[in-house]
């Protein structure tokens, strides 16, 4: 049994801002190991300094914590319509639009939401709320550090604005931080706020049965105004949108009746 299991937290959490204490530790401890152990080192010592010097060791670690996978401004296209074509419209009707990120994981997908409204509002102007069911992820995502493989998509000179880079990776800046209101949210269970301007819920719906994603559309759709969107992800097109008062406004864009 290793002993410096509680000290690589530490060092964890002191170097990233992440708390492996918010992870059931059994669970969490064992899929350590096993990528440990996978990579040849016999202590966390040892396999924590590896992760220090080796992006992509760090970068493995990360996605051993979770299955969660998400990247910034994930399907590019996709967002180039949001920004091209979505937004400018729905920011003709309204000057501070009300955006939710809903299962938003580790925070890439609010992120990318924020930068791309700042290209049209100040950042001060812009407040987006970002759900997710796992507390641990959300305190991920508020930290806001990321390795290569999230921000492969991002823009270069958005990269440069938008984030502080160090040795194993890349934080988002303060301000962008400030834009996103955080919150533990369970889709299935919870009543939802109402009035929004946009709504993003991408890559997720698949994991649920038809009547999870029926009930769920119904809901999205009430929690919409009239005009406003709802994002979905690119294997999650809705077939028959006008049962929910949708209209396709562009591929993966739904636009409230």
């Amino acid at each position: 049994m290793n002993c410096d299991y509680i000290p690589f937290i530490d060092n964890v959490k002191r170097k990233t801002g992440i708390d492996l204490n918010l992870y059931k530790e059994a669970q969490m401890k064992r899929r350590l190991t096993s990528l440990r152990e996978k990579k040849g080192y016999s202590d966390f010592t040892s396999f924590f300094q590896a992760m220090l010097k080796d992006e992509k060791l760090f970068d493995e670690f990360l996605e051993r914590m979770t299955i969660n996978v998400s990247e910034f401004y994930r399907n590019p296209k996709r967002w180039e319509v949001l920004e091209k074509k979505i937004l400018p419209r729905l920011l003709k009707e309204t000057s501070r639009p009300k955006v939710w990120s809903a299962a938003c994981s580790t925070g890439e997908e609010p992120y990318t939401l924020a930068i791309i409204l700042s290209h049209f509002i100040p950042l001060s102007q812009i407040s987006i709320l970002a759900t997710d069911i796992d507390r641990a992820i959300l305190e991920r995502a508020k930290v806001g550090f990321y390795t290569e493989r999230s921000i492969k998509d991002v823009p270069k000179d958005v990269l440069q604005k938008a984030f502080k880079k160090d040795s194993i990776g890349y934080t988002i800046q303060d301000e962008i931080k400030k834009a996103i209101k955080f919150k533990q949210g369970n889709l299935l269970a919870d009543r939802f706020e109402t009035n929004f301007d946009l709504i993003v819920c991408r890559n997720v719906m698949i994991y649920f049965t038809e009547e999870a994603k029926h009930e769920l559309y119904q809901k999205f759709s009430a929690a919409l105004r009239p005009g406003g969107v709802l994002f979905v992800g690119s294997t999650e097109q809705i077939f028959n949108p006008h049962i929910y008062r949708f209209e396709t406004e562009d591929t993966f864009f739904y636009r409230k009746k």
